[in-house]
């Protein structure tokens, strides 16, 4: 018998600001493409140079956006080009910028490695990022959504801010660093890549410390689902013609958040992120990667 679908907490859908509020990053992407990802110490030649709009943050607010949801982006870029750039994808999208403020360090940069199997290597330097403050009051939403390229003091304000408005809340803990106890108690749903849960203690941990769910993406091999005294259960992988890597798991994040604040039980908005998440693997880039409603209703329904 398949799993009953869950919610991961009992919540309204219906926002009462916006369907979804993303606190997070922004980030200018520099992509380069190469045979393959340089080892320690190497150089290698690259063969393609890009320069994408990015940042966790943003490209979950875009992925969001375009699952449906109505969205706010709560972070900060500098008074430069790069930020100017950022603004507008906010305007492009439809999503609410007027929680995006200017700080006095320059706007965030990831720098992005990808090989020719569309994996990809990244670093990222904060710069304004690092000045994100919670927001008083926080934006009135439906699901709360942030990640941990921004302060993670700033992370554990906005999610004991968001449990008290009545907003289900959905943490991406990425990249990976020991969390809070009060940070973990405050998630309804949390995130992490199959290398991330390890990081971050395992999956009983995180339930054990009051995390309502946690979602293990493992790229090819899938979505693995457990709840708090629910059922367990696995998420096929979509097949897609791979090509990078970088933003799936944005996608599937951004995706998700829009589909719980729309009222789907969590598997059913599970396996909507996942199909996302795949798409994604299909474009170049982050935020230009993250798929439209059309385009994920289609893989959906694919035979």
């Amino acid at each position: 018998m398949a799993p009953t679908p869950v919610t991961a907490t009992d919540h309204d859908p219906t926002p009462r600001g916006v369907d979804v509020c993303v606190v997070g990053s922004a980030n200018l992407d520099l992509v380069a493409g190469a045979s393959r990802i340089p080892m320690p110490g190497e150089t290698v030649l690259g063969t393609s140079y890009a320069e994408h709009p990015g940042g966790k943050g943003l490209n979950q607010a875009v992925a969001a956006a375009r699952s449906g949801a109505t969205v706010i982006f709560v972070g900060a870029v500098g008074a430069d080009a790069a930020g100017d750039r950022l603004r507008a994808v906010l305007a492009d999208e439809a999503i609410d910028g007027t929680a995006l403020l200017t700080a006095g360090e320059p706007t965030g940069r990831a720098l992005i490695v990808v090989d020719v199997h569309g994996e990809n290597s990244i670093v990222v330097v904060p710069g304004a990022n690092a000045t994100v403050a919670p927001p008083r009051p926080l934006p009135a939403a439906a699901v709360v959504l942030c990640q941990l390229e921004i302060p993670i003091t700033t992370v554990a304000d906005v999610l004991v801010a968001a449990r008290a408005a009545g907003a289900l809340t959905v943490v991406n803990p990425a990249p990976a660093t020991a969390l809070p106890d009060d940070v973990l108690a405050a998630c309804d749903v949390i995130v992490p890549n199959e290398h991330e849960v390890e990081l971050l203690g395992g999956v009983e941990a995180l339930l054990g410390a009051g995390c309502g769910a946690v979602v293990v993406t493992r790229g090819g091999a899938g979505v693995d689902v457990h709840t708090t005294g629910g059922p367990t259960f696995h998420v096929a992988p979509f097949a897609v013609d791979v090509i990078d890597t970088t933003g799936a798991g944005d996608a599937f994040c951004g995706s998700l958040a829009a589909r719980l604040a729309a009222g789907d039980p969590l598997a059913v908005a599970v396996r909507w992120a996942a199909a996302a998440g795949a798409l994604a693997t299909t474009v170049p880039g982050a935020v230009p990667a993250q798929p439209r409603a059309d385009a994920i209703r289609d893989l959906l329904v694919r035979p």
